[in-house]
């Protein structure tokens, strides 16, 4: 198996526990995301409070489009809108802990993957994937523009 045939497989096992996880809970009827609602929740949650606008721009559907999704997430618990202090006009969407508590369904087995994954390899070995993963995030992957994290005003 090659790298990139390595990688895929390991990206093709998180999406699949992940679908695995969301369908168990559809027979304890926890789950009330739609599969485009969950999607839309995951860019949210990893732009990191985005504004409606934000939000819009970066799946390329209109604002009105957008700002429906958002209405439907805020109906259903999901998501919050918090005010800017600077400018009032402007709202800043947040995962709210239903949804984290949601989401923790696949963050709880990367980090468990990558506790595993720290016991197996040696220091180097760690360190030289770490420079791997930080090149194709912040050189090899330009069409996805990295969104600041705890956006302060």
């Amino acid at each position: 198996m090659n790298v990139v045939e390595a990688f895929e497989e390991v990206y093709t096992k998180f999406k699949l526990h992940f679908y695995r996880e969301v369908f168990g809970r559809f027979s304890n009827r926890e789950a009330t995301l739609t599969t485009v609602e969950t999607f839309c929740m995951e860019v949210i949650h990893a732009m990191d409070m985005p504004t409606v606008n934000e939000f819009a721009s970066f799946i390329n559907i209109s604002p009105p489009n957008a700002a429906y999704k958002v209405n439907n997430l805020v109906k259903k618990g999901y998501l919050e809108r918090i005010p800017s202090e600077k400018d009032k006009r402007e709202v800043y969407l947040r995962p709210t802990q239903k949804y984290l508590d949601y989401f923790d369904i696949s963050s709880k087995y990367e980090h468990d993957v990558w506790d595993r994954l720290e016991k197996r390899l040696a220091p180097d070995e760690l360190e030289a994937l770490r420079r791997a993963l930080v090149i194709m995030t912040n050189e090899l992957m330009e069409e996805v523009p990295a969104y600041k994290k705890n956006r302060t005003e």
